[in-house]
């Protein structure tokens, strides 16, 4: 299975919580081929597909990825930063970055701080206080020069195909889900169907879901499905006793919780048995930490449901994922809007 050029390109977008513009732009780009684009001034994107004559159907996927934020520049030119999302400064130190600097691009290295001989010893814990970006300038003004505090930046690194269809990459989390939202939505169209798909690329999720919460609330659909990633319990360390065995290469990940919509989740696995959609299920006892939780609980409550990639080393240059996985999503959120009656209640 090939990787589609639209998911190549908006993996190579640079695109952290705040700084959404340039994989945004990727996005409505593609969606105006098949669709009404419009944004808003959160950052968030749509594309309104057919007729807006009928329910609307939201298909969330966040489209903001983590990375870093210049704090400080030092008089050797070396810069300070901040993280934008979670992750641990080890999946950070001696990686490649991109800042979005003054007048374009700038690439620097993660660097460490030197160790004594003892800390050198005892291999004290790493921390983001112990890590710098080096982008080559030999002072503090010439590093001024290229880049301002609050330049946000991503890791740098091309996407890798790798064998039995699977590729790694930054930001999978959750361009995945954007692509998603956006290919089922123009396959929903075109299949045709009571309710009106639209896709919404949401911004800023990894800080709080604050583009879903308002993207939510200014469509006030009938119905949505948030789109993201899910860790793997296939791997070193993972346990399918506790949310449920999600491995790679089995398929779209079906989240049933009190987060989430009951009616919609009896329809997602419909819709999964009669299109023999390969498919697995995550359990939640609380929140998902996703756009779901924003979102199910929009105005008087959107009925919401999740569907979920399976994903290895979340929150890392390396995340990896599986093509035909990808396409299962695809394919059963396609099923879900196309089966969808026009008087479809999901009151409980």
């Amino acid at each position: 299975m090939a990787i589609p050029p639209l998911l190549a390109d908006l993996l190579a977008a640079s695109g952290p919580s705040g700084h959404e513009e340039p994989a945004a732009s990727v996005w409505r780009d593609a969606a105006s081929a098949f669709a009404e684009v419009t944004r808003d001034p959160v950052g968030n994107s749509y594309a309104h597909v057919g007729p807006g004559d009928r329910p609307t159907l939201a298909l969330v996927g966040h489209i903001d990825e983590i990375g870093i934020a210049v704090t400080h520049i030092e008089e050797s030119g070396l810069l300070a930063y901040t993280v934008v999302g979670g992750f641990t400064p080890e999946a950070l130190f001696a990686q490649r970055v991109t800042i979005a600097g003054r007048n374009g691009p700038v690439r620097g290295v993660v660097g460490r701080r030197m160790l004594s001989p003892n800390e050198r010893r005892d291999r004290p814990r790493l921390d983001h206080a112990d890590l710098h970006i080096d982008i080559g300038a030999a002072s503090r003004d010439e590093a001024a020069a290229l880049v301002r505090p609050g330049d946000a930046g991503v890791w740098d690194g091309p996407l890798l195909e790798l064998p039995n269809g699977r590729i790694s990459s930054k930001a999978l989390d959750n361009r995945l889900g954007a692509y998603i939202a956006l290919e089922a939505a123009r396959r929903i169209g075109e299949a045709g169907g009571a309710w009106q798909p639209v896709a919404v690329a949401a911004v800023a999720e990894e800080v709080g879901y604050f583009g879903s919460r308002t993207a939510a609330y200014s469509l006030n659909p009938g119905a949505a499905i948030a789109i993201d990633v899910t860790y793997t319990t296939d791997g070193p360390g993972g346990d399918p006793r506790r949310v449920g065995k999600v491995e790679l290469g089995s398929g779209v990940a079906i989240s049933r919780g009190p987060m989430l919509n009951a009616r919609v989740f009896d329809l997602l696995v419909e819709a999964a048995e009669a299109e023999t959609i390969p498919h697995s299920f995550e359990i939640y006892t609380s929140d998902t930490m996703t756009d779901a939780d924003a979102v199910n609980v929009s105005r008087a409550g959107i009925p919401t449901g999740l569907l979920s990639i399976p994903l290895r080393y979340m929150h890392s240059p390396v995340e990896l994922a599986s093509l035909e996985d990808i396409e299962s999503v695809i394919r059963l959120v396609t099923a879900f809007g196309t089966r969808l009656a026009a008087d479809e209640s999901f009151l409980r």
